[in-house]
């Protein structure tokens, strides 16, 4: 199973962000773990991550053929990018939405988010172990 990983603006200084919010891991040491996980699973898992959103429309748009699950942290675009989600609402794959700070229960602002309605299974706050609940999903050991 093919599972790509994409993660949104300001993942890349994951280390710098408040510890109690984000974990307080870098994102290498995340995607560390992430591999880990997949492997346990018997998956081949992708990271990708990039503060640019054209790339990341581009890198949904080559999910649409080459994989078999999209786990997305879409960061601060979650809650105004209708590019992503429409990039996103085309996949014909699993796609599940991680966000590593509890969204629902900080600023107004951040409790919208415009991927959760197309999103096959959510995952929100749970840091680190969030990626791990993401990647269970697909290879189905955990419940929507």
């Amino acid at each position: 199973m093919q599972v790509l990983i994409l993660n949104g603006p300001n993942l890349d200084v994951l280390a710098r962000r408040d510890p109690k919010l984000y974990g307080g891991l870098s994102l290498n040491e995340l995607e560390s773990r992430i591999y880990g996980w997949a492997h346990a699973l018997d998956i081949t898992a992708r990271c990708r991550q990039t503060n640019s959103e054209g790339e990341f429309i581009e890198w949904i748009h080559d999910a649409y053929t080459n994989v078999d699950a999209v786990i997305v942290n879409p960061g601060a675009w979650s809650h105004y990018s209708w590019a992503n989600r429409d990039a996103l609402e085309l996949l014909d794959v699993p796609l599940v939405e991680v966000h590593l700070s509890d969204i629902e229960h900080r600023e107004e602002w951040r409790r919208f988010s415009g991927v959760a309605d197309i999103a096959s299974h959510r995952v929100i706050g749970r840091v680190p172990h969030d990626y791990h609940e993401a990647l269970r999903y697909p290879a189905g050991t955990v419940d929507a």
